[in-house]
Order: C-alpha cells, then structure tokens, then sequence
C-alpha cells in the first residue's frame, strides 16, 4: 500500500492520464446493449466515481482521454474470432459509430481539452490502437483506468499498459463487472499483482494542490 506522499508522485498531474473505458451509453447507459453491466455500473456507484474523477481531472490539469469501443454498420474491419464478438452482432443495440450508443455516458462530462479514442476491433483500449502514441506524446508515466468492464477490457487495459512501460493504477471503486462478485475477486487475485490499487477518494486527495509543472498551470 502506497503512502500519500507517494500517491502524490505517481499520480503527478504533469505525467499522469486518466483513461476512461468504454464509459459510452451503448454500454453504460440507460439504453445499454448490457442491461446487467450498466445497472452494475450505476449501482456500485463505479459510473459516479468516473465522472468524479474526470471533473477532477479537468480542474488539475490531468490529461483525459476516452477510450470508445464500436464498429461500422457494415462491420468492415471488426473481429468474429470470438464467442463475445458474434453474441454482440446479436444485440439489440449496436454500437455503431456516429450513433447515440457511442457517445459519452452521463454523468460524465467531456470537457473540450480531452482525447476521445474509438476503435473499430480488439478487446483492448490500447492494441493496435493510437493510445499508446498519445500517451507518449503526452510525457505520460502513470495511466488511471477507469470504467468497465472488469471481465475484459479493464484486466486488458491494465496489462497493456504494463506491458508498455506505464504504470498503471486502478481506483477499484471505478471499475464494474459482473457478476457484482467477481470484480473485487479480480482485482485482488489479478489486477493488484502488476497494479496500484486504491480508491477515488485516494486520487481526489492527492490532486488537492496540483504540483508545479502539471499540464495548464503557471508556476
């Protein structure tokens, strides 16, 4: 367990991005293709604490950037290599682009400064993607994941993001699986061997008072 002070470094507002996963209302909204993810989502509380930390984000200077997940109409490019793959042509709400479902969910608020990052294929915000390009461009060391869901895209966030030489933190009040169960089991069996684990409150504490050099501020 970190202790504040080192909390404060990792999560330098110069070096840090908040990414936010798949947070769009085809997924977690109130007209979700995953009814059972979205209530979760919204019922833990997970979907708030999102949205906290991204207004949070906004006024210390942190990078933001949100990673959407969805395909053509015509499903050029996209995967069929996977059960989860095919079962999501079948859904009632497809998340093409340009439509409703791919947009931001409420109650976050994109604010004009952030980075909106779509990918037409893959289970991974950042493979194959231009995450990994943008975070380095940015002078990123530490990425905050954010979002849903902890069957699959966070656990594939996080290990990317290790993989590539960032350190990844995760505020596990900020993620949502289901099973309502199996998120928590995750992060301590999982996520917490190659992760920092903490809270939102955590995060808000240690942007209190930005650090001099952090992104839009004067010194």
């Amino acid at each position: 367990m970190l202790t504040n002070g080192e909390l404060v470094e990792l999560l330098d507002p110069a070096s840090t991005v908040l990414l936010t996963v798949e947070c769009q209302q085809g997924v977690v909204g109130t007209d979700s293709a995953l009814p059972e993810l979205a209530q979760e989502a919204r019922a833990s509380g997970a979907l708030g604490h999102v949205a906290r930390l991204v207004s949070a984000a906004h006024t210390a200077a942190v990078q933001v950037l949100h990673a959407v997940a969805e395909r053509r109409p015509d499903g050029r490019g996209a995967n069929h290599n996977a059960r989860l793959f095919r079962a999501a042509q079948r859904l009632p709400v497809q998340q093409h682009s340009g439509t409703k479902a791919v947009r931001i969910a409420a109650p976050i608020e994109v604010a004009e400064e952030d980075l909106v990052v779509r990918r037409l294929h893959g289970l991974s915000p950042l493979a194959g993607t231009d995450v990994d390009a943008l975070l380095r461009n940015l002078g990123c060391r530490t990425v905050i994941v954010t979002g849903v869901s902890a069957n699959v895209a966070i656990p594939n966030a996080v290990f990317d993001a290790v993989n590539l030489g960032y350190t990844a933190v995760v505020p596990a009040d900020a993620i949502a699986g289901v099973p309502a169960d199996y998120t928590p089991a995750m992060i301590r069996h999982t996520l917490s061997l190659v992760a920092t684990i903490t809270t939102t409150d955590a995060v808000l504490g240690s942007w209190k008072h930005p650090r001099r050099g952090a992104r839009g501020l004067t010194s």
